[in-house]
């Protein structure tokens, strides 16, 4: 191959190139200045003229040229570079000597070209047109000229020899998830991060922190520009992003965490509490804690209060209002719960459903209904064996097996069988629920009522010993309600270094400490969708107890949306949020992405 004129495998500087080109154009003229038939056809296969160096083009004999025009080589051309699988879509036709296209147009436009650029380019003859159209009646032409290139995939005869891109059609491209499903548990701690900076999340102007506390106390919701090109300089913006951080807590003391209150001992030992020995501290706190729970519970009923949560040391029960998850009452839902509450709320007559274990009993009915069909199959087709079997699989009575001893004895007539073992086999499998999320208890309707009474009077509500001894129960709520403080989030911004393959990459974080809400949660990643391209992803640290409170409603329906709930205190689009039935079941969201405007999710 080095052998071969004009081959260079080394790189050569383009002076070097360029004194080459001159030497072989002088060189090629003079071969051609002679009669093209001093040639003879054993030298014209060797020879410069007969043979073009790295053209993977047809050989054309200088018998064949209509003129003296030599075609020029690629100076830069090797054995790797001269194969383009992109040429390959270029359809030669050898009958007319041109480039085929659909368009005639276009055709002739690239013939033209093709003859102006190349004039040594001759028709073959018809004897080597007769060969070659025996084996096949198009070939590929790579040439070595891209402005042959320059033709639009839509003008190509068949679509097979298109682009991939060109013809996939744009269905295909994944559907666009504006939502993630709503989710009702309390969150401790949100953790979002964006290659685009958040800092403008904290550190609020004094100016935008009181707007952001008036227009929540006033229920004011200012319009956020759809793209926002510098999130620092929007006030719209960042007041919003202050007005979704505040809320509301009853009792509120500044030297204590009133949130959460379950296993959360370590929070209050070694804190001041004058309460916890003074009898009359503790009556008055509890007076005022009542007020407060009954204000509640009304607006709730009025649909000027959206929902509630009431956190105890032991359980937290959820209030929402007519048309929130679909449903078509006021509705509680109390996690985790045990016997001996259970049995208090139905000494006091209020009525109440464990919505999981009736799911666990709804399937367990359909499994056996599957299988007496399987066997009553079997009895139709006479099988023995599988009576046999089914007979085997049948489980046994316990009691006949625990009495077993007194046939043996022969006194079983003699002797009633104790109740108290049918008893204590219904109260372990009450107990077995306790303190976990099958125990969760779902109120509905005027229920609802006996139940805010139910908690007021009950004592074991306040734990009587203890770090949270003689301390009501927290009450959050995202609107005004008497006795309540107003309180806000805590946000604060860090930019951090993720590793991205071998490299690392600066990540902005913005983390949020608190009770967040349900709707405080929507707010803020509706905020955050503008201000950060459609690009961001958030952590999500779910209180545990409230988890099981995403589980479905068996009173939910689809006509939620026709009740209004406009005088609320929350964004519309919070409300239609929170209108849906969630669909996490007992889970809660854990992760939370959005990657060019689209939604994916965790739980």
């Amino acid at each position: 191959m080095s052998e071969q004129a004009g081959y260079s495998p080394s790189f050569k500087r383009p002076a070097d190139i360029m004194r080459m080109r001159r030497k072989r154009a002088r060189s090629e003229t003079g071969s051609f200045s002679g009669s093209p038939a001093a040639a003879s056809p054993g030298q014209g296969a060797s020879s410069p003229a007969s043979v073009r160096p790295f053209s993977p083009g047809p050989l054309f004999n200088c018998q064949n040229r209509s003129g003296g025009g030599v075609k020029r080589r690629n100076p830069f051309a090797n054995i790797e570079n001269t194969f383009s699988p992109s040429k390959k879509l270029i359809i030669y036709n050898e009958e007319e000597g041109h480039v085929e296209a659909k368009d005639k147009k276009d055709s002739g436009q690239l013939s033209t070209k093709r003859s102006e650029e190349r004039p040594f380019t001759a028709k073959l003859t018809q004897a080597e047109n007769q060969e070659r159209q025996a084996s096949s009646k198009k070939c590929l032409d790579f040439s070595e000229d891209d402005s042959l290139f320059d033709e639009k995939e839509e003008d190509l005869k068949s679509p097979l020899l298109k682009s991939p891109p060109a013809i996939s059609p744009a269905s295909i491209a994944p559907p666009v998830c504006t939502e993630y499903p709503s989710d009702w548990s309390l969150k401790t701690r949100l953790l979002f991060t964006s290659p685009l900076s958040l800092s403008w999340a904290e550190k609020p102007k004094a100016q935008e922190e009181a707007l952001g506390l008036v227009q929540h106390c006033r229920a004011h919701f200012s319009t956020v520009p759809h793209s926002v090109q510098d999130p620092k300089t929007c006030p719209e913006l960042r007041c919003s992003f202050q007005q979704s951080l505040v809320y509301w807590q009853h009792p509120t003391l500044p030297w204590l965490s009133l949130f959460p209150r379950i296993n959360a001992e370590r929070s209050f030992t070694g804190k001041s509490a004058p309460w916890s020995s003074d009898t009359a501290l503790q009556q008055s706190l509890m007076s005022e804690w009542s007020v407060s729970l009954s204000s509640l519970y009304s607006s709730l009923k009025a649909k000027l209060c959206p929902y509630f949560y009431v956190c105890s040391y032991q359980f937290t029960v959820l209030f929402k209002a007519v048309g929130l998850s679909g449903s078509s009452s006021i509705t509680a839902l109390i996690s985790p719960t045990t016997r001996g509450l259970r049995e208090a709320m139905k000494a006091d007559g209020i009525e109440f459903s464990l919505p999981l274990v009736e799911e666990q009993r709804k399937s367990r009915d359909f499994d056996d209904e599957l299988d007496c069909g399987n066997e009553k199959e079997q009895d139709c087709c006479g099988d023995d064996e599988d009576e046999d079997r089914a007979e085997e699989k049948e489980p046994k009575d316990n009691d006949d097996e625990d009495m077993s001893w007194l046939k043996e004895m022969g006194v079983q007539d003699k002797i009633k069988k104790p109740d108290i073992a049918i008893q204590i086999r219904k109260e372990g499998q009450a107990v077995s629920l306790d303190h976990k999320p099958e125990s969760v208890v779902l109120v509905e309707g005027p229920d609802t009522f006996t139940l805010i009474n139910f908690l007021i009077n009950c004592k074991s509500l306040v734990a009587s010993a203890g770090s949270q001894a003689g301390l009501p129960p927290t009450l959050l709520a995202p609107v005004a309600f008497r006795g309540a403080a107003v309180q806000s989030l805590k946000a604060r911004s860090v930019n951090v270094k993720s590793q991205v393959g071998t490299g690392y990459q600066n990540v902005s974080s913005l983390e949020i400490t608190g009770p967040i809400l349900p709707s405080a949660l929507h707010s803020i990643t509706s905020l955050l969708r503008p201000a950060q391209k459609g690009n961001f992803s958030a952590t999500l640290y779910t209180h545990a107890p409230t988890a099981v409170m995403n589980i479905h409603q068996s009173n939910a329906q689809s006509t939620s949306s026709s009740v209004d709930l406009s005088s609320c205190g929350l964004p519309l689009a919070s409300v239609h949020k929170l209108q849906t039935p969630s669909t996490l079941g007992k889970t809660a969201l854990s992760h939370i992405n959005m990657n060019n405007y689209s939604y994916t999710w965790k739980n």
